[in-house]
């Protein structure tokens, strides 16, 4: 006998459901999925590239969300970047991004490939999104996909502790310094990050 058939849940029915589940879940067509968790290193970034957002932005119309921030990126389907930026009306009460201008993910083992191809994609697609960071874990290295035009992206990719990221489309400078302060890099060999 075949398996009854999944109801799609909406955007709504998810995020009532979300708010009594410990874990964290994104909406993929319609059903949850689990989303795995974060080594020290990865964590160590994202407070780093959360607080140095705060610290740009401070004052100004737009203000970074945390992964327990979502991005709709097509209908049913919600994405939880590791850091954003909206600058969208604030609704204390809302759990989706108005108007995300910036997402930011700090790749990990797990997710990598998904993250630097499929989600990339998905992140493209979204007209308000003026950039999109794909932050190395393993050595000081970010990948930076800039919109350029209505229909192009221009990418680039910046190494070092002591390089600066440009992004004039949000009026922003990003110190990789800042992304990496006191993070001590794993011993594993590093691979670069990819993305089309």
């Amino acid at each position: 006998m075949a398996e009854p058939a999944r109801r799609d849940l909406t955007i709504d029915e998810f995020l009532a459901w979300q708010e009594h589940q410990p874990e964290r879940w994104e909406l993929v067509d319609g059903q949850p999925r689990l989303m795995a968790g974060a080594s020290n290193v990865h964590d160590d970034i994202v407070v780093n590239i959360l607080t140095e957002l705060r610290r740009l932005t401070r004052g100004g119309p737009c203000r970074p969300f945390t992964g327990d921030g979502a991005v709709e990126t097509r209908p049913g389907r919600l994405r939880r970047p590791d850091v954003g930026l909206d600058c969208g009306r604030r609704d204390p009460q809302a759990r989706i991004a108005a108007l995300p201008r910036l997402v930011v993910e700090v790749l990990s083992p797990s997710t990598r490939d998904f993250d630097a191809f499929e989600k990339l994609e998905e992140y493209k697609r979204i007209a308000s999104i003026a950039a999109i960071l794909l932050v190395e874990p393993n050595r000081p290295l970010v990948v930076a996909w800039t919109r350029a035009g209505e229909d192009g992206w221009s990418r680039t990719i910046v190494e070092g502790l002591e390089q600066r990221l440009e992004l004039p489309v949000l009026d922003l400078v990003l110190s990789l310094d800042a992304f990496y302060a006191d993070v001590a890099f794993p011993k594993e060999p590093p691979r670069v990050v990819g993305g089309t």
